[in-house]
């Protein structure tokens, strides 16, 4: 299915995002890449996944490369695919507490946060393939679970999620998202997951 503008407004704005305002997705050969992620069929929320994996393990090196580029994601883009198809393959059987053992005190002791995750963990692993009948309120479902622990995550937080709040939003007017566009809801609800879940180290693996 081809990406919609919104979509592709979307890859471009996390790019300017996690870029700190540098100009945007401008090139033929960017242009290229996306044309190839979308005749592969690569969901676009899979690209932003890969997108905030590839800025996350530049920021760690001392010398990151200076010129970036959309062909610099293609690894961590094959990465997410591979992950989610295992996602399918595993099936219900799937260790549903995977994971849990890295999240931090005091969330991590919560029984009602770790049946949340293992409620999520679970509905990912028996989604069925998005041809067949049912997918779409499977999807629902899953993400229902999904957004049912973050906000038990975000609760947890207390005062200092204002603080999250006040700093992703200086963020994302500065890669000029305009508030309550749908690329600033869509970038908002991506983006404070991720600062939710790095909270807590709890992990969405990209989902």
């Amino acid at each position: 299915m081809p990406y919609t503008r919104e979509e592709k407004d979307w890859l471009e704005r996390e790019w300017a995002f996690r870029a700190w305002g540098r100009a945007g997705l401008l090139s033929t050969d960017d242009y290229r890449q996306v044309l190839a992620w979308e005749a592969e069929a690569v969901p676009m929320d899979l690209v932003v996944s890969a997108l905030n994996a590839f800025f996350d393990r530049r920021e760690k090196r001392e010398k990151p490369r200076t010129f970036v580029a959309l062909k610099h994601l293609d690894r961590d883009v094959a990465k997410a695919v591979k992950l989610r198809e295992a996602l399918h393959r595993a099936g219900p059987d799937l260790d549903a507490g995977r994971g849990w053992a890295q999240v931090k005190a005091p969330f991590k002791d919560d029984p009602a946060a770790k049946a949340a995750f293992e409620a999520w963990q679970r509905l990912r692993a028996a989604a069925p393939a998005p041809e067949a009948a049912g997918y779409l309120a499977h999807h629902d479902e899953e993400r229902q679970a999904r957004a049912a622990l973050l906000a038990l995550a975000e609760a947890a937080l207390g005062p200092e999620a204002e603080v999250l709040r006040i700093d992703l939003a200086q963020r994302l007017e500065a890669a000029d998202m305009k508030p309550d566009s749908l690329v600033w809801k869509r970038a908002w609800s991506h983006h404070w997951a991720r600062l939710v879940a790095a909270a807590w180290a709890l992990p969405l693996e990209g989902a």
